[in-house]
């Protein structure tokens, strides 16, 4: 098949098992594709994984700048939340509440996280802290591991169990673009590190005089006609060219390679890239659940 991107549904999940139809709502705009409202909607999806005898996982990153949470019945993904970290210890209590059936919860760190809020979470369910210990379903070559991101060595877990088989590219666009790259025989051997597209951005006005901080912005010229479009030309083109540069080689020297792009702004980001991948915004999320599947499997 001949693709640019496929970007994975978060929209709108389901289904059909034992005569059966689940609706699952990931928490995005739905009202264009439906009829009935997300709320009444996302009623319907409690009602029917409370109703059912089903294991709950609920998964859990804390990056940089943000906590991202995932609510999962066995396989699928129930709902998705996007939290702030002031905010996480009203929403923990509350959805245990709304969803009481969460059996057990996987936690990926790499910013800072309220400990009293982590012993309230170990105090619900049996949590897995995921740490360098962590049985992983790849050999680690880094050179130096223990300054190995956990999130990076979730994604390529993730890509590891996932992919089988394959040479995994796995690029991380959030705060920090990273790019992790797994063989074919399950051997991790590192990647690279640039800074996201916020973090240019901030350079830009951090370190020099008169340029402006501005947002991302959608941008179609290569050539920018004004200081603020030739920032935005020089961040996103100059970015999207870093990328399809990295995948392009990375082609070149391994063949049969999967290419997985995710984080905050892979959307953004998936439709410019001329290299075909798999767009996931919320891979490490569902990196977790694989994760946790694998360990428990191979304990």
């Amino acid at each position: 098949m001949d693709f640019q991107s496929i970007a994975l549904p978060s929209e709108l999940r389901y289904r059909y098992k034992n005569k059966y139809f689940y609706l699952f709502i990931a928490g995005a705009n739905i009202e264009s594709i439906l009829d009935y409202p997300k709320q009444f909607l996302k009623k319907i999806n409690l009602y029917i994984c409370n109703s059912k005898n089903q294991e709950m996982l609920i998964t859990i990153d804390v990056g940089n700048s943000r906590i991202k949470v995932a609510v999962f019945e066995q396989d699928i993904l129930v709902e998705l939340f996007v939290v702030e970290p002031n905010e996480a210890q009203i929403f923990f209590s509350e959805i245990f509440k709304q969803y009481p059936k969460i059996e057990k919860a996987l936690f990926s760190s790499v910013g800072q996280f309220d400990q009293e809020v982590l012993a309230f979470i170990q105090n619900q369910v049996t949590t897995q802290i995921v740490h360098h210990q962590t049985k992983f379903p790849f050999r680690n070559h880094y050179a130096t591991p223990e300054t190995l991101g956990i999130d990076r060595m979730v994604l390529a877990a993730g890509a590891t169990l996932m992919f089988p088989n394959k040479n995994r590219l796995v690029i991380d666009a959030g705060t920090c673009v990273t790019y992790d790259f797994v063989d074919q025989n399950n051997h991790y051997i590192g990647g690279a590190i640039s800074p996201g597209i916020a973090l240019r951005y901030k350079s830009l006005n951090d370190y020099t005089q008169n340029l402006p901080l501005l947002a991302k912005s959608e941008i179609d010229n290569l050539v920018g006609d004004s200081t603020e479009n030739s920032i935005h030309s020089g961040i996103i083109h100059g970015l999207v060219f870093e990328m399809d540069g990295f995948i392009s080689q990375y082609f070149h020297k391994y063949p049969d390679l999967t290419v997985i792009l995710t984080g905050g702004d892979a959307d953004f980001l998936a439709k410019r890239l001329k290299n075909p991948i798999f767009a996931h915004s919320n891979f490490l999320l569902e990196s977790l659940r694989l994760l946790s599947t694998y360990t428990h499997q191979n304990d």
